[in-house]
């Protein structure tokens, strides 16, 4: 029987990420995720420019998801409440994707060429959180301040995740949201201390 052709970036990166934890991320090849994929290799590259790339998935639709959730906040609520709401919500992740979810952030936080990778993924983020915060500080996003708060969210995010997946006891998404809320706790409280003395006012 044949192998019913996957043609969506995400189905395909959902088979990838599959592959790369059972068999190994440099032991699999752009032709062993297309085969499995069911479609041809000149096909896959049409979706993703690189194996590197195929790990994140529709990283780009992401993004503009995150982009949306932080224009739909009230311009009354406190930055660093904006933010803190908008971080545990994008990375809000439904039970039954869950175990997949952590076998793609395990690869992607250890696996040496995707941790590379992973810096250019990572700038594109910070930069949507950056441009968030200068409309919000009225400065530019690459002032210091919006740039700051963009490296203070991805620590934070970042450290939710390493804590996430260190758990032997596998908690699941309440897990990773628990560890986002209290850190967006912190998140906050480092924000409002960045602000408070030579920070312009927030509206």
């Amino acid at each position: 029987m044949s192998r019913r052709p996957v043609t969506t970036r995400t189905r395909i990166s959902d088979v990838a990420i599959d592959l790369f934890d059972r068999d190994g991320f440099e032991e699999t090849s752009v032709d062993d995720v297309a085969t499995a994929a069911g479609i041809a290799r000149r096909t896959l590259f049409r979706y993703y420019p690189s194996k590197n790339a195929i790990a994140w998935g529709d990283f780009d639709a992401h993004l503009d998801d995150m982009r949306a959730l932080l224009e739909g906040l009230p311009d009354d609520l406190p930055l660093a409440d904006a933010l803190a709401r908008a971080l545990v919500e994008f990375n809000d992740v439904p039970d039954d994707q869950v175990a997949r979810h952590r076998r793609r952030m395990r690869l992607l936080l250890t696996v040496p060429a995707l941790q590379a990778h992973s810096m250019l993924m990572y700038a594109d983020w910070r930069q949507t959180i950056a441009g968030y915060a200068a409309r919000r500080l009225h400065q530019g996003a690459d002032d210091y301040q919006p740039q700051l708060i963009g490296w203070l969210a991805l620590g934070t995010a970042l450290a939710a995740y390493d804590q996430w997946l260190a758990d032997p006891l596998d908690p699941g998404a309440q897990g990773l949201r628990a560890l986002l809320v209290e850190g967006s706790r912190l998140l906050a409280v480092g924000i409002d201390a960045a602000l408070s003395h030579t920070g312009p006012a927030v509206r």
